[in-house]
């Protein structure tokens, strides 16, 4: 059974992330293929892996390509070395020795699901992951906090509408059905849009509760990706979410239209910020129109994203 972890990397020498997160995976009780992509670190990242970890593969971008896009560039190289099954896993993020083991034994024993992932604590281990714990609430993962509360936890699957790429192990089939990453998202909903992309295909995603990853993000300031956050971006990452998501009828025509005549309306009304926030989303789709088609057609095709060339 071929496992590869793949990792992307930017500045991972903060918090001692990256010996932390490797150290990790060279002790699991299933051996696995380490592939890193490192974005153009800033830091001595490549500098320290190439000294430290000499027997890791390393691609180094000489851009920052995204993570969704640095990741496609590593599933590619795992698949050309057979793997079975691709953990991605996030560089602020370590295992325990039988986490990969545990991940693999289930997924092989429920082929239905392309991602599992583990419980996300914080990095202490003293609590969940914040952002992790909204996931598994009731209405999108039905009995995990029951059973946790009533301490009757099973030794299953738990089926989850979401969970964040930072701890995934993906089957091979689910690859080569749904694909890779979509290029159009550089940072941040790319998970979000390979979910819905999954869900179209009929796979599922769940959580195995009996298996852990630390992921060490509570001081952590989005810049520390090298992205910086705005509203502008985020309503933009919205829009292509949604108008991008298969299994939703969401008719980017019929959506202009109706936001033109709410503008209309609000013109006569006088409503100056309604005209803007109006105004931004019509550009936002015009500027996206082409890009929300091809998502479209290319997750309804046997091989939504193919993995891309490794010339960055």
């Amino acid at each position: 059974m071929n496992v590869s972890t793949v990792i992307v990397t930017y500045n991972a020498l903060h918090n001692n992330w990256l010996y932390k997160c490797l150290d990790s995976i060279l002790h699991s009780t299933l051996p696995s293929e380490i592939i890193i992509v490192d974005n153009h670190s800033q830091d001595d990242t490549c500098k320290v892996i190439k000294e430290k970890y000499p027997k890791i593969l390393l691609v180094e971008n000489r851009k920052n390509a995204g993570f969704g896009k640095a990741n496609n560039m590593g599933i590619e190289i795992a698949l050309k070395n057979s793997a079975d099954f691709v953990l991605l896993l996030n560089q602020d993020a370590w295992i325990e020795p039988t986490t990969i083991e545990n991940l693999v034994s289930k997924m092989i024993e429920n082929p239905n699901y392309g991602i599992l992932s583990p419980l996300h604590l914080n990095g202490k281990g003293n609590a969940l992951d914040y952002n992790f714990s909204t996931y598994i609430t009731p209405d999108l993962c039905k009995n995990l906090y029951s059973d946790f509360v009533l301490n009757q936890v099973k030794h299953q699957i738990y089926e989850s509408d979401f969970i964040c790429a930072a701890a995934w192990l993906i089957s091979k089939k689910c690859l080569e059905v749904v694909g890779g990453f979509s290029p159009t998202f550089f940072h941040y909903g790319e998970d979000v849009n390979y979910v819905q992309r999954l869900q179209y295909k009929g796979l599922k995603i769940g959580v195995a509760p009996n298996t852990r990853i630390y992921h060490d993000r509570e001081d952590r300031e989005d810049r520390e990706d090298g992205v910086y956050q705005d509203q502008d971006k985020t309503i933009e990452r919205g829009i292509l979410l949604k108008y991008s998501n298969p299994d939703e009828k969401n008719e980017v025509l019929e959506a202009k239209k109706h936001l033109r005549k709410l503008l209309f309306k609000s013109k006569i009304l006088n409503q100056k910020d309604s005209i803007s926030y109006l105004k931004k989303r019509i550009v936002i789709i015009n500027q996206n129109h082409q890009l929300i088609t091809e998502n479209l057609l290319l997750s309804k095709t046997d091989l939504s994203y193919v993995f891309l060339d490794l010339n960055l």
